[in-house]
């Protein structure tokens, strides 16, 4: 019997494939999320699908958004999905392809999708991956699987998230169609609207440092250069002032 993987066999797999270090700001997000997706990957009830793909996608493109340098990201990702044992490319592909689902639906079909006993006309693909998840009677929820379909019914009609009473009444389908805890779904997705919330207002207060930090720096350097040009002026003139005298010696 194979000896179960812990948090700790996870981390050292992540930072063994990511060498470089992590700014701090964001190093608690990524390894918040890193064991959150540890944690589901060895219960023995969960089963990856692509609304969890999307769940963990979007949780790290929004929460690791003005992180520098940029292309630094794309080694965090890879190697946060390699210490799982996932594939990014996976997570990406089915992520995006969920997306594009999501905007050829309608927010007619899509609240039918999860009404309807038989699939809505037009969106047989959606109601399928739905009625895979509703009957299965051992199906591993997650908060990273909530943020998934809360994504896909953004894409799909935006306005839906926008009203707070339109947004808790297609949840309440949602999470009927889907046989899924209403309420843990909907504490679940205020928590991460409120961080979402606050890390944003980590990143200005950041780029507002950032900006006076810039300015300090510029005016540093115009007064360095503004010395300097007054200094080779000087310089100049007193060469000038000493030819002249050296030439009015001479005649």
């Amino acid at each position: 019997m194979s000896q179960v993987r812990t948090v700790s066999d996870t981390k050292r797999d992540f930072y063994t494939h990511h060498t470089r270090p992590i700014n701090s700001i964001f190093r608690r997000v990524v390894e918040e999320l890193l064991v959150e997706m540890h944690l589901l990957s060895v219960n023995a009830d969960f089963r990856y699908d692509p609304f969890y793909a999307l769940g963990v996608v979007t949780s790290f493109e929004r929460f690791m958004q003005g992180y520098r340098p940029e292309a630094d990201k794309v080694s965090i990702f890879q190697s946060m999905c390699q210490a799982i044992g996932g594939d990014a490319n996976r997570y990406k592909e089915d992520a995006m392809a969920l997306v594009e689902l999501a905007k050829r639906c309608s927010g007619t079909q899509l609240i039918e999708c999860f009404r309807q006993d038989m699939p809505p006309e037009g969106a047989q693909e959606l109601w399928e991956k739905i009625e895979a998840i509703a009957k299965n009677d051992h199906f591993k929820y997650s908060r990273l699987f909530a943020i998934g379909v809360y994504t896909f019914l953004g894409e799909s009609e935006p306005q839906l998230l926008e009203d707070t009473e339109k947004r808790d009444e297609m949840l309440t389908t949602v999470t009927a169609g889907l046989n899924l805890p209403e309420e843990k779904m909907k504490k679940d997705l205020d928590l991460y609207r409120s961080n979402l919330e606050k890390m944003n207002q980590v990143l200005e207060v950041l780029e507002d440092a950032l900006a006076v930090e810039r300015q300090r720096r510029e005016k540093a350097e115009a007064e360095a250069k503004a010395k300097t040009a007054e200094a080779t002026v000087a310089t100049e003139t007193n060469d000038e002032q000493k030819e002249t005298s050296e030439s009015g010696s001479d005649a």
